[in-house]
């Protein structure tokens, strides 16, 4: 599990993830019998946003993110190594990475939320899609249903059900004597890019540490990246890097 979210405001898209990676393990025992399955982590440093700097695109990877026995980040780099155009548009792309993902992994349960903008006339159009591999699913989410219609506002995935208790405007909480405190909606519209970047690492180190707590499957975890992507251009907010020391006690 992972948990991913794509903050998009009228003047730029933030992409924020978590970097822990768990998987799923089934064991037998000498005699050949099934040991229970069991769910453990396998890394806090996994890469779940990725950024296709000659496009201005920017995808994020959340649900199943090891496939094929390896991490996302090799199965994505062998796509942009053997099929990704530099003239292709952030349509192009959508339709060839789930093209290369549902031949490969039909029936995997890993899901994209890919970004980025488009020259349509003399205006740069926004782009926010959400892809799934199992079901072979396009959805563009950044428009209203049945329109071209720009919309602004967040999309997540993977263990969302935390930031959805949080913000969702239609649900609500109980107060005092079983009163019923309806969320307050969000102004997306009116948020800047800065504040749309506060919000996504809100957003993931809010989920991180609810699971911390609660009597779950830690399975968000490790540093935040965050990747901006606007008309002009990318940018590295947040990135972990290599280090040679962090095994180290001191």
């Amino acid at each position: 599990m992972s948990f991913v979210v794509t903050t998009y405001l009228p003047e730029g898209i933030i992409l924020g993830a978590d970097s822990r990676q768990s998987a799923t393990v089934e064991g037998t025992t000498p005699d050949g019998k099934k040991l229970p399955r069991f769910e453990t982590v396998t890394s806090d440093n996994c890469y779940k946003i990725f950024h296709l700097e000659e496009q201005n695109i920017g995808v994020s990877v959340f649900g199943e993110t090891i496939l094929g026995g390896k991490p996302i980040e090799h199965t994505v780099r062998l796509f942009l190594e053997e099929y990704n155009d530099l003239e292709d548009d952030i349509l192009d792309v959508v339709e060839k990475m789930m093209r290369y993902f549902s031949a490969r992994y039909p029936n995997a349960d890993t899901a994209f939320h890919m970004v980025g903008y488009r020259t349509e006339g003399k205006v740069s159009v926004p782009y926010v899609y959400h892809c799934q591999v199992s079901r072979n699913e396009i959805k563009r989410i950044n428009v209203k249903p049945g329109t071209d219609e720009i919309i602004y506002g967040a999309a997540w995935g993977g263990q969302g059900d935390v930031i959805a208790r949080l913000i969702q405007p239609g649900m609500t909480l109980k107060g005092p004597e079983g009163r019923e405190i309806p969320n307050t909606p969000i102004l997306w519209d009116a948020m800047s890019v800065q504040d749309g970047i506060d919000f996504s690492v809100f957003a993931v180190w809010t989920t991180m540490q609810t699971v911390r707590f609660q009597a779950r499957p830690k399975n968000v975890g490790g540093p935040i990246d965050i990747l901006v992507v606007t008309p002009d251009g990318a940018g590295w907010v947040k990135r972990k890097d290599f280090q040679t020391d962090s095994f180290l006690p001191f």
